[in-house]
């Protein structure tokens, strides 16, 4: 049965065949796994249908999460306006996304500065509303920070690179999503999926291997 979606979280870098689809299969199996009702979804600027690298394929298996149906999609407007929490790989993704959607600002970060603003502020409350939450941890932000240190506000890209680093940037994604969800979504939270429902597909699937 099909629960009502509660959370739509869009996830952004270049090409939508490396970082963004392997952090999209771990958040939604870190949400499942908290029992929130979420849909996550990614995106990248560049290509169009494209299969996930095979290094990213690779590394979601070791974890037991398939990547194998993935195919990359342009960021369109209409992706960011429907989703609740739009995270890119790095600032320039920030960046496209808000020169398609300006209103997306308050909503959209790199997951580097969204993880260190919810690590040093107070967990989501549970009748607090996501977007609430969102604005206060953004509270100072400036578009110019995103024109600063970007390695500092960036995941590795691993485009080209040896299977070591696919693994590395996989273990770097997990970490800092799992932190992420653990403050955005604690276990009292608001964005609660009945026990007995299965989650509504939304994009790439989130299954495990085997």
């Amino acid at each position: 049965m099909s629960v009502v979606v509660a959370v739509r979280v869009l996830v952004v870098c270049t090409g939508n065949i490396c970082r963004s689809p392997m952090a999209e299969v771990l958040l939604g199996a870190q949400l499942a796994e908290a029992g929130v009702a979420a849909e996550v979804t990614s995106a990248g600027i560049l290509y169009d249908g494209r299969p996930a690298s095979t290094g990213a394929v690779a590394a979601m298996a070791s974890l037991g999460l398939d990547l194998s149906d993935h195919a990359s999609r342009t960021l369109t407007r209409e992706m960011i306006a429907v989703a609740d929490l739009v995270i890119g790989m790095e600032p320039r993704h920030v960046r496209e996304v808000v020169a398609l959607h300006d209103p997306a600002w308050t909503k959209t970060f790199t997951l580097r500065e969204l993880a260190r603003r919810a690590e040093g502020g107070p967990v989501r409350s549970s009748d607090e509303p996501l977007r609430t939450w969102l604005e206060r941890l953004g509270a100072g932000r400036r578009r110019l920070d995103l024109l600063g240190d970007e390695a500092a506000l960036s995941v590795l890209d691993p485009y080209r690179q040896d299977q070591s680093v696919y693994d590395a940037t996989a273990a770097d994604l997990a970490a800092e999503l799992r932190l992420l969800v653990s403050h955005a979504w604690p276990p009292t939270g608001t964005e609660l999926a009945p026990p007995t429902c299965e989650l509504r597909e939304f994009g790439a699937q989130v299954r495990k291997v085997g």
